[in-house]
């Protein structure tokens, strides 16, 4: 027992603390901290709809988390995340608004044309680190703001709504492309985003592959020199990041939205690294830890209906949390330097 509490302590501690900087910031607004806490319950996972909507905003948040987890694991900042859900959104807009057919062929292919499209443009960041020597987080951020711009560019204008040129969105995707529901729930949304955590466990812990992939992004020279093609993982890691999070454009499109905007992204790219810090990198965690960071952006908004209090309270909560967790993480870090560097001075005397 003590062995298990001295392994979640770490883990425990950030979400006290958080909690406790959580509580502070209430009661300085003159806010009761339980109420607002009852509140972002009730407002999140309070009745099945509210599940149900809290679940389908879960859904691209937990796949866009899964593609982070490959790049992360191969050393890559993929902040290009943003663009690859757009980019999916746009392929599976271009699938809805133009390829006919019923519902059984259309959402099998804007699932995979958002894939395709965000895969794609993943691979865009790689090729430009690879060959461009461009590092990837300022790739990844040129390319946001493209994929951004084709967004925009195609809801006011070759996809505008019939005398309209409105940033709002296009028209409405005839219903055939939207994702089914069983009563108020999506078993197609959800059934993807469980697989892809599912596929990606395995995929790092139980395949060559994953191994391979680790090294690359614990230290390329040596890779390299093992005899591993580092570009060509860096290529496919981003291709694999950028897929899951191109899924996660196609189900905001015709899951959520039923329809092209520009913000179609959502902040869920920059919000999944949030969730795959928090995680430590490890996909096992990422579902949970996701379900509690949309519980609380969902849940927050009760906070100014109900309080007065801005929303953004909930945004708060969650930077201290992974702040915090990530002062643990670097804390144990330097204690087990520490006790190897006692430890190598002490064999050497």
């Amino acid at each position: 027992m003590k062995d298990r509490m001295s392994r979640l302590a770490p883990a425990l501690l950030p979400v006290g603390l958080a909690l406790l900087v959580a509580i502070a910031l209430l009661l300085l607004a003159g806010a009761n901290p339980f109420e607002a806490f009852e509140l972002i319950y009730r407002g999140s996972l309070g009745s099945t709809t509210k599940l149900a909507n809290t679940l389908l905003a879960w859904v691209p948040l937990v796949l866009a988390a899964a593609g982070l987890i490959i790049t992360f694991q191969a050393g890559l900042w993929n902040i290009g995340v943003e663009g690859q859900i757009i980019m999916g959104a746009v392929a599976a807009a271009w699938v809805a608004r133009e390829v006919p057919g019923p519902a059984a062929t259309l959402i099998p292919l804007a699932l995979v044309a958002g894939a395709v499209g965000g895969m794609i443009w993943g691979m865009f960041a790689g090729a430009l680190k690879v060959y461009g020597k461009v590092h990837e987080i300022f790739g990844g951020l040129g390319l946001d703001f493209i994929a951004t711009g084709i967004a925009v560019y195609l809801v006011i204008g070759p996809w505008k709504r019939a005398g309209i040129a409105s940033t709002s969105g296009t028209d409405l995707f005839r219903d055939e492309a939207w994702l089914p529901k069983l009563g108020d729930f999506s078993p197609i949304a959800i059934t993807v985003a469980v697989a892809s955590v599912v596929g990606v466990y395995y995929l790092m812990r139980g395949t060559l592959f994953g191994l391979r992939l680790k090294a690359v992004g614990r230290n390329p020279k040596s890779a390299f020199l093992l005899g591993i093609d580092t570009n060509r993982y860096i290529l496919i890691a981003m291709g694999l990041g950028g897929a899951l999070a191109g899924i996660a454009g196609s189900v905001q499109a015709i899951g959520f939205h039923h329809k092209l905007v520009p913000s179609i992204s959502g902040g869920y790219g920059f919000l999944g690294i949030l969730v795959v810090m928090l995680a430590a990198y490890k996909a096992i965690w990422i579902a949970p830890i996701a379900l509690f960071f949309i519980a609380i952006s969902v849940g927050s908004t009760q906070l100014s209906l109900r309080l007065g209090l801005d929303s953004a309270l909930g945004g708060v909560l969650q930077g201290v949390l992974v702040l915090f967790a990530l002062l643990a993480s670097g804390g144990q870090i330097y204690r087990a330097r520490r006790r190897s560097q006692a430890t190598t001075v002490e064999a050497e005397v």
